[in-house]
């Protein structure tokens, strides 16, 4: 076969460039982090949310080298959060942290100032959070069972709250009241604080909230909890399911790191390794086992995907539910 001169330069010239942005490419990884490295909570702080990506915070300071800092941007769903993520330099000195309200925002918010899918990238699925149906102890029903019951017999008699319309416990609800045939109204709050407070000072009959957040209650004898939502029991803790009662439900929300998409691949996959490692490490694993998390560590690939599914999930759930885009 004849090859002409040119041919043959053009050929080593494109693997030349080619081993070339190999090396850069590894050389941005071995390189990272640079400097500080900034992650992204959009919660107020305080809570036990804060407190696990505090201690991811620590652990990646301590392999980096680096300072690893948190910077609270608060509010409209994580969207905020969310869109200083996306706008900032792709280079992986800022990170976000969000929750499973980053899936539903695509479909609930009218007008995102992003992308969700093409301007920001999963970088790992941190946690898995299970949620928690919870009333007050002197409540007329114990289990899920004696709740559809209760709210069949009184029809229009039971509220519950959540976080706050749109949420995962929000979307959660009405996907519960849709398979098992009872209707409660729902009452958004600014919090899950604010939630609490409603419930114990009986204006609320139910609140749907991330186990981790009604477990301080629950242990102090103040609330009990009648389900959670999760596929199987919070591991180390013997509360029932919806699915022991509703076969094959299972609801639950999420936590992970994102990036912005133009960011090296390279430098993804370092912090989604250094990451895995933290996430491994005794001290997060007990923390995650005490507020009933389980623990993830995905790959970047994996994270997108699930993201990809959750958002079609979610749209299904707010369309079916007809509720409302902010």
């Amino acid at each position: 076969m004849y090859f002409s001169i040119k041919a043959v330069a053009r050929y080593l010239a494109c693997l030349v460039m080619a081993f070339y942005a190999l090396a850069t490419v590894s050389a941005g990884a071995q390189e990272f982090p640079k400097g500080p490295v900034k992650i992204v909570i959009p919660f107020p702080p305080g809570g036990p949310t804060d407190t696990v990506g505090r201690l991811l915070a620590q652990k990646l300071q301590d392999t980096w080298g680096q300072p690893v800092l948190i910077d609270y941007k608060p509010g409209a769903g994580t969207a905020i959060g969310a869109d200083f993520v996306a706008k900032s330099a792709p280079d992986g000195h800022t990170i976000g942290f969000v929750n499973s309200s980053f899936a539903v925002n695509p479909t609930l918010r009218k007008k995102l100032p992003y992308d969700t899918q093409k301007d920001l990238v999963g970088v790992t699925q941190l946690f898995n959070m299970q949620l928690a149906l919870v009333a007050r102890t002197d409540a007329p029903f114990n289990n899920l069972k004696e709740l559809i019951q209760f709210a069949r017999k009184n029809p229009g008699k039971l509220n519950y709250g959540t976080p706050g319309a749109g949420s995962t416990t929000h979307l959660g609800a009405e996907l519960l009241k849709r398979e098992a045939g009872f209707e409660m109204q729902h009452i958004g709050m600014k919090g899950s604080a604010p939630a609490h407070t409603e419930l114990l000072g009986g204006r609320l009959d139910i609140v749907v909230d991330p186990f981790l957040s009604i477990l301080p209650h629950v242990q102090a004898g103040k609330m009990k909890i009648i389900a959670t939502m999760g596929d199987k029991r919070v591991a180390g803790y013997d509360y029932p399911t919806v699915a022991e009662t509703l076969p094959g439900f299972n609801v639950g929300a999420m936590l992970g790191f994102i990036a912005p998409s133009s960011t090296p691949k390279s430098v993804i996959q370092k912090i989604q390794a250094d990451t895995a490692r933290a996430l491994a490490s005794v001290e997060v694993q007990k923390r995650a086992q005490d507020f009933g998390m389980q623990v993830v560590g995905s790959r970047p690939d994996q994270f997108d995907a699930f993201i990809g599914a959750e958002i079609v999930r979610w749209r299904q759930i707010v369309t079916e539910a007809k509720i409302e885009q902010e």
